[in-house]
């Protein structure tokens, strides 16, 4: 059985508008692919009780309250929470937006490192990434065109990267967070996957009322991240290639120079990310022996961080802010050290995530690489805060001129 099978959100829209479907027949393929494939990748928690028919099919990440369905968030703390009463304000959005949410999704739990049952679509013995792991192998599997995720370090990013398809980390700040269930103010953004840039600027404009952004070649800044150290050769060779064959297509293609910065940016990330989640989620923290040991960790590492060292990070990321605003339309870099590793016991490293993350700047995975053995690779392009509709441009236009590419 392919279990990697992308469904196109752009080819259901124009079946739907040609007649060629119906709301009720999507709705009745994304049940039968639940149906054929969710047995061997463990995508989803809970379903919503009758079929939906007023829209396209959508994934839910269970950290977002979504009305009539637990949100369980991972843990065995919420094992026997009573069903939401009403949408989080996000799901709302998407409603609006045309989007029929099918139920409830994998998510490690509270959205950090434990990890969920969910399985690779791409390499079942491969992890699919954090926290949104059920998300991303949902839309990787073609059981929906679309899912919600939330990204607080790299939780959007990485399994896109990881399960080969695309995704867009929308600026903090821009939706509301209400009705979900965070780690760290400053830091959580929502998230959504899609079979490609350009199924991802659809749903966009969909979701803002916004006309899509004309592609066009950007101004772009590679970013190697060889100053993290963490990058392998696989991936390092992608961007290579994609950087060139970009900059060939008409992209004015220079090196990002702020490689320090993005040192002190990735390091402040966990500092703030651990400070404000010890106070979101005081109430676990109660109960730290009955969580994962790496949350039971984080909690008390933000616990005993002074808030002296959470102002100095905070003001670290102040300053990055400032010297980046302004300096590119995009970077160019990689979306996560490299291929999913092997084995079901670890989420895989956020690393290339945090500095970007910590800045709140909109992030789109492109997918359509792939490591020698086969397993996908996918390249992040970085935007401007706020210019989620111009990101998304120019990734649908990088994303036409590397289609095929395979590394």
């Amino acid at each position: 059985m392919n279990l990697r099978r992308p469904w196109s959100l752009r080819e259901l829209v124009q079946d739907l508008r040609q007649g060629r479907t119906t709301p009720e027949a999507a709705s009745q393929r994304a049940l039968a692919r639940i149906a054929e494939t969710d047995a061997e990748l463990r995508a989803w928690v809970d379903r919503t009780d009758f079929l939906p028919g007023a829209g396209v099919p959508l994934g839910v990440k269970d950290i977002i309250d979504l009305a009539g369905v637990p949100t369980r968030c991972g843990s065995t703390l919420r094992a026997e929470a009573v069903p939401a009463t009403a949408d989080a304000a996000i799901v709302t959005a998407w409603r609006a937006a045309g989007m029929a949410p099918l139920g409830k999704t994998v998510t490690t739990e509270f959205a950090f490192f434990a990890p969920g049952p969910t399985r690779n679509p791409a390499a079942l013995g491969h992890t699919p990434g954090g926290s949104s792991s059920g998300s991303a192998a949902a839309v990787a599997s073609g059981q929906v065109p679309l899912a919600l995720g939330s990204q607080t370090a790299g939780s959007v990013t990485r399994p896109a990267s990881y399960c080969g398809v695309a995704s867009l980390v929308m600026s903090h700040g821009r939706y509301p967070v209400t009705g979900v269930t965070g780690l760290s103010p400053s830091l959580d953004s929502h998230g959504v996957f899609a079979a490609t840039a350009a199924d991802l600027a659809l749903a966009w404009s969909a979701l803002t009322g916004d006309p899509a952004r004309e592609p066009r070649p950007p101004r772009i800044l590679v970013w190697s991240a060889d100053a993290l150290d963490v990058v392998e050769a696989p991936m390092r060779h992608a961007l290579t290639q994609a950087a060139k064959r970009l900059q060939d297509a008409g992209a004015t293609v220079e090196p990002f120079r702020e490689e320090q910065l993005m040192v002190e940016l990735t390091a402040a990330h966990p500092v703030v990310m651990a400070y404000e989640a010890a106070r979101e989620r005081a109430a676990e923290l109660a109960v730290a022996e009955r969580l994962s040991a790496p949350l039971a960790r984080l909690l008390q590492i933000g616990a005993a961080t002074s808030a002296d060292e959470y102002e100095t990070a905070r003001a670290t990321i102040a300053d990055g802010a400032v010297r980046l605003a302004d300096a590119f339309d995009v970077v160019l870099g990689p979306a996560a050290p490299g291929a999913a590793p092997p084995g079901l016991d670890a989420t895989g490293n956020p690393v290339l995530s945090r500095g970007w993350q910590a800045l709140g700047l909109p992030v789109v995975t492109i997918p359509g690489f792939t490591d020698p053995a086969g397993l996908p690779l996918g390249l992040q392009l970085v935007g401007r805060h706020g210019g989620d509709d111009e990101l998304l441009g120019h990734a649908c236009w990088a994303e036409r001129v590397l289609a095929g590419d395979s590394w």
